[in-house]
């Protein structure tokens, strides 16, 4: 057996302890079946420790994170903690620390679930965006007076070039090769014509790769009249925030949907979380999803080298969902969180 992965556990806020408990054994099963060694420690930090403290995490927080292989987040927020605290004080600063520059998000009709979308089935709906995740609009620059407020969008030539570079990677990997660029730069006259002109620089180092930009408003649009056309998505900090949870959606629930903040490099820690929020009205019910934090799970075991195990708990899910049931509510069900972990452990070695 190699040496163990080491796991910060950050359940947060809400549903996240549910579905990251459900989470964890799933992975801890299928990494037992392979052989691999989870070693996991848990951090009660978010918004019930604001509360309590008046911090998201302890001031030396980033320091102890960082001796982790990977980090396994739930989700952060709660009613009476101002949304923009909770972000800024906690998620942004462990990206921004870590380097955390590609946000990876599968957007992906699974079997056995029905889309939004009519008569769509997964052969139709199977996307990945990846979104740049240190910069742009979530710079965290500008200020705010009596007058008004100022937000600064901040784009760098490397942090773009790094970003697309990633995304044509992928898309060079994947079957299709094809790669769409959200961009606004009929309107955004500096930041996305830039963006553009990385884009096309990018590009003449992967010819197999057959690329278009969009303006995002118009890739939205063709994401629910033409999904079949998208293979892989790369856009900016806002906007693969807000086309993501539209991919999510019409792959069925965003209950289903995981997503990976890499530091490619592998100096410092990624981190693996559903994309779902906190779902503060029906924390503690036992009905919250637990498939999109199993899936963050399978890619952090794919990230830190457990192949084998990662695909386990991915044909475990596909299995299940294939069955027709369980089903927790967001899917048109009744079942329970825990309902929906013992059919995916059920089919677990």
């Amino acid at each position: 057996m190699s040496a163990a992965r080491r796991i910060a556990v950050l359940p947060g806020d809400g549903i996240g302890p549910e579905v990251i408990a459900a989470g964890l054994a799933v992975l801890r099963r299928a990494a037992a079946a392979c052989g691999v060694e989870l070693a996991c420690e848990e951090f009660d930090w978010g918004c019930d420790h604001h509360v309590r403290t008046g911090r998201m995490m302890p001031a030396d927080a980033l320091e102890r994170l960082a001796g982790f292989d990977a980090i396994y987040l739930g989700a952060v927020g709660r009613p009476d903690v101002p949304d923009h605290v909770s972000i800024w004080d906690m998620i942004l600063p462990i990206r921004q620390r870590f380097d955390q520059y590609v946000n990876l998000r599968p957007m992906a009709l699974l079997p056995g679930v029905a889309s939004p979308l009519a008569g769509r089935g997964p052969a139709e709906i199977d996307m990945v965006c990846v979104r740049e995740n240190s910069e742009g609009e979530y710079s965290g620059r500008g200020s705010r007076d009596e007058d008004g407020a100022r937000e600064e969008a901040v784009f760098t030539r490397r942090g773009i070039r790094r970003v697309v570079r990633h995304a044509f990677a992928l898309a060079d990997r994947r079957p299709r090769r094809l790669l769409a660029s959200a961009t606004k730069s009929n309107a955004l006259r500096h930041s996305m014509v830039l963006w553009d002109e990385v884009v096309a620089e990018v590009a003449r180092e992967f010819p197999r790769v057959s690329w278009r930009s969009y303006h995002v408003d118009a890739l939205a649009a063709r994401m629910v009249t033409h999904p079949q056309t998208l293979d892989v998505i790369v856009g900016s900090n806002l906007f693969g925030d807000i086309l993501t949870d539209l991919g999510a959606a019409i792959s069925g629930s965003l209950g289903l949907a995981p997503g990976a903040n890499l530091n490619p490099e592998r100096v410092h820690p990624s981190m693996f979380e559903p994309i779902h929020g906190s779902a503060p009205d029906i924390a503690g019910k036992g009905i919250a999803n637990p498939i999109g934090a199993i899936q963050a799970g399978a890619m952090l075991l794919d990230h830190l080298g457990a192949a084998e195990a990662a695909a386990l708990v991915t044909g475990a899910v596909h299995a299940t969902l294939a069955a027709g049931a369980p089903r927790t509510p967001d899917l048109g069900g009744a079942a329970t969180t825990a309902d929906v972990t013992q059919a995916i452990l059920s089919r677990l070695p």
